[in-house]
């Protein structure tokens, strides 16, 4: 038997799935992919919410590369487009993620946090896409969900010179949410969790598949979906138990 290379604990409605390769900086290989798209694909019933983080330190260093194959085009292509499927269940599986980044957050990791929806770094972070400097390009998701927050023209110079950010250049451009103390990205994440999990799910549900879909439309076609996402919202049992509280002047009970 393999050692495992992920870890999964769950705490109520928060699970937490922790990357186990603390010898290789977490580094992503087919195992690891496939573990996310076990989770991701069928999430545990009644979880809410999922933390991703990485265990010595580091969140991921991208493609393992001592594991790195010599592939054909055609099987190259096959497994990125398996990465975009997995992080498509990352991003649109319709839990809400929030990630604990800490050290090298590099190529593949960059991919998979970008995917999350919420990101908190430590100053130990290290935000890199590298494979321009190793004779590769990114086949992860990279030019769609990096180019998309910081631009292409800033990514194309990342990746030219392998330069690297840190936790607080990274909140500045968008690649995190938060920049933390050491130490406090995964507290943070569970109190994020927490306070995301008690949203009412269908809104949470709408808010991850509706927004970045919007993004991409034309304006009249994003108004229109979105006009249809709040008549969804506005008409539920949540909502209406949302207006009640707010009038009784009390937290609200999104609990079934």
């Amino acid at each position: 038997m393999t050692d495992p290379v992920t870890r999964l604990s769950i705490d109520g409605d928060i699970a937490t799935l922790t990357f186990a390769r603390p010898d290789k900086r977490n580094a992503m290989n087919d195992a690891l992919v496939a573990d996310l798209d076990a989770f991701f694909s069928n999430p545990p019933e009644g979880v809410r919410v999922a933390i991703l983080h990485g265990e010595g330190g580091h969140f991921c260093s991208g493609l393992d590369l001592s594991e790195h194959k010599q592939r054909s085009p055609e099987d190259t292509m096959r497994h990125s487009r398996n990465w975009h499927r997995v992080a498509d269940a990352i991003e649109f599986g319709g839990l809400p993620v929030v990630s604990a980044l800490t050290g090298a957050v590099i190529g593949g990791g960059l991919e998979i946090a970008t995917a999350t929806h919420v990101r908190i770094a430590e100053p130990s972070v290290r935000f890199q896409l590298p494979e321009g400097r190793r004779g590769i390009f990114v086949g992860g998701g990279a030019t769609v969900r990096v180019g998309r927050i910081i631009g292409a023209d800033r990514m194309r110079e990342m990746m030219l010179t392998g330069r690297n950010y840190g936790a607080e250049d990274g909140l500045r451009l968008g690649l995190c949410h938060y920049a933390v103390d050491e130490g406090e990205a995964l507290p943070m994440a569970r109190d994020l969790a927490r306070k995301i999990a008690d949203n009412a799910p269908f809104s949470n549900y709408l808010m991850i598949q509706a927004l970045s879909r919007i993004d991409d439309m034309s304006r009249s076609d994003g108004l229109f979906t979105e006009s249809l996402s709040a008549a969804m919202a506005q008409t539920t049992d949540a909502a209406r138990e949302g207006l009640a509280a707010f009038l009784e002047k009390r937290a609200p009970n999104f609990r079934e």
